[in-house]
């Protein structure tokens, strides 16, 4: 379980809530439009610089990061709770920051990560098989992990690791059911062998049915050669 350490900050203007028109003219500046609400503070229409948010974004804690926001002269701990982008640029158009209250446990979804190799996948071909890749917790946003570290060196075939066999923390409390699988190991089904009997009706194909026809056909022939020489 690894906690994110790096500090980041937002620097945001305050802008008059409008229309599509002026977002528009907005991000000609270089800026995006957003919002800031939350920790029973009023909401506020705010326009930062998209470059700040994309480092958030790739960072090793991604959006659960927990960052500053400077606006006015006044400094408040946030959160990226929604986003969009441009369908074809992939450009940022809106974030949602939601304020943080430090001393107030979150609920919220973190990524797992897995370490090692499984003995199985060396030794008999097995597949490791990630199950959960992120893990619901509860805990005070200064101890959020960027991740959810998953050793897999010693599982066997036929073994799995569960919620409750992740390593244990007094600041953070899973909230899966414990008997979830988090990863196990999987092996690929082999194709069956054809069947001897199939292989041996192949190689000895049976008698065509125009050889049985061509002997009715000269059996019907001569019978009607002796009804001749009768009459």
């Amino acid at each position: 379980m690894a906690t994110a350490t790096e500090t980041n900050t937002v620097e945001a203007k305050l802008r008059e809530a409008s229309d599509k028109n002026a977002a528009r003219r907005l991000r000609t500046t270089g800026m995006i439009p957003g919002v800031l609400y939350g920790a029973m503070k009023e909401p506020r229409a705010i326009a930062v610089d998209p470059k700040q948010i994309l480092k958030i974004l790739r960072s090793a804690s991604g959006h659960n990061t927990i960052f500053d926001v400077n606006l006015e002269g006044t400094q408040d701990k946030a959160m990226l709770v929604d986003w969009q982008y441009e369908p074809l640029k992939g450009s940022l158009l809106h974030v949602d920051l939601k304020r943080i209250a430090m001393d107030q446990k979150m609920r919220l979804s973190i990524p797992v990560h897995l370490e090692g190799d499984a003995k199985a996948a060396k030794e008999a071909g097995g597949l490791v098989d990630l199950v959960l890749r992120e893990i619901q917790i509860e805990c005070l946003p200064a101890d959020i992990p960027s991740f959810i570290a998953v050793n897999v060196n010693e599982l066997t075939a036929g073994q799995g690791i569960r919620v409750a066999d992740l390593p244990k923390s007094d600041k953070v409390k899973y909230l899966n059911d414990e008997d979830a699988t988090v990863v196990h190991i999987t092996f690929v089904r082999e194709e069956a062998a054809p069947v001897a009997a199939d292989a041996a009706a192949v190689a000895a194909p049976a008698e065509p049915e125009v050889i049985k026809k061509g002997k009715t056909e000269t059996a019907d022939a001569d019978a009607i050669g002796k009804d001749a020489k009768k009459k």
